[in-house]
């Protein structure tokens, strides 16, 4: 699949549940400190997006995090009770589970998932954020963000059908 037809299949899916969005595009980012070192910052929550697994079990999270927060693993440990059982999940796994590549990790990555086998963890702020809130995010390509509303977000997920849990 090219990187055209992932963004396509992203948007259909957000037109078919009539979610208005916009469209920014830009070079390629791998990281969040790329994006900072080029100055691209957009309005809203940037957020980053991390594939998490249990090194010992079937469990796959989607973590939803503010840009430039780290995850803590050990908290994260406690929280799914694995234990010292998480670690980041491999190249072959993210595009087995999301049909995605490193760089591009996305919660639109979940049309791809159809026996929806991830978990998607939401950081705090965006359970706390108002539901007008712009939040952004790569359309399953590291060379385009979707700014969206809080709002317009949670029904896409909510149309996606995997477990969503917000962080306490």
């Amino acid at each position: 699949m090219t990187k055209q037809d992932a963004r396509l299949g992203v948007y259909k899916v957000l037109d078919d549940l009539g979610v208005s969005y916009q469209i920014h595009e830009h070079q390629a980012f791998f990281t969040v400190a790329e994006a900072d070192e080029k100055g691209y910052v957009l309005p809203g929550l940037n957020l980053k997006n991390l594939f998490i697994k249990n090194k010992r079990g079937p469990e796959r999270y989607l973590v939803i995090l503010d840009d430039h927060r780290k995850l803590d693993f050990k908290a994260f440990a406690k929280f799914t009770g694995w234990g010292n059982k998480v670690t980041f999940a491999g190249d072959d796994e993210l595009m087995e589970y999301l049909g995605l590549t490193p760089g591009s990790v996305s919660p639109f990555g979940l049309i791809n998932d159809l026996q929806h086998r991830v978990i998607v963890v939401l950081a705090k702020s965006i359970g706390q954020a108002a539901g007008d809130m712009t939040v952004n995010f790569h359309p399953n390509d590291n060379t385009a963000t979707l700014s969206l509303t809080k709002n317009d977000f949670l029904k896409f997920l909510e149309h996606m059908g995997n477990t969503v849990i917000f962080e306490v």
